[in-house]
């Protein structure tokens, strides 16, 4: 059986995933964020793309891992995730986004 595989961007610093947050509109109560969706890479070199084009003072302060995508059910229930963004365009960036069903 193949198993697609996914490219994390992660900090060195706190080991945090890089996600994306929903706007919620509200800027007063900051010290609620809402569930991130944790962005994803069908590339590592997208992964490094975006980190370069989007980041590239703080680059230096990330690095790139695999995952295998039968491990991200895991790794989004551990970190709380909403769900995960496939960013298909590191550059723009184009991500289309998938909401994880909760039972």
């Amino acid at each position: 059986m193949h198993s697609q595989t996914y490219y994390l961007v992660r900090s060195k610093q706190d080991g945090s995933y890089l996600v994306a947050r929903p706007h919620s509109g509200n800027q007063t109560q900051p010290a609620t964020q809402p569930p991130g969706y944790l962005l994803v890479f069908s590339e590592h070199y997208d992964a490094l793309s975006y980190l370069n084009t989007h980041g590239a003072a703080v680059a230096d302060r990330f690095g790139v891992e695999s995952v295998p995508s039968h491990q991200l059910e895991g790794l989004l229930t551990r970190w709380g995730f909403a769900g995960i963004g496939i960013v298909q365009d590191p550059l723009i960036p184009r991500v289309e986004f998938l909401t994880r069903q909760t039972t």
